[in-house]
């Protein structure tokens, strides 16, 4: 089963729920905060292509 362990958004008003939510203020540090999780976490980044970039552990 798939988990959201984090969420990087450049809309504040466009993401919610229990994950933790990381607000990007430019494209730039949106793909570099997903990056920097996605290895931290050991995830999956998923960009939703709508400004937000969900991190998943697939395992």
């Amino acid at each position: 089963m798939a988990k959201i362990l984090a969420v990087v958004s450049l809309h504040r008003e466009a993401v919610g729920g229990g994950a933790p939510i990381f607000i990007a203020p430019n494209e730039k540090n949106l793909q570099d905060t997903a990056f920097l999780l996605e290895k931290i976490l050991d995830a999956s980044a998923h960009d939703l292509k709508n400004g937000s970039i969900i991190l998943v552990n697939h395992r």
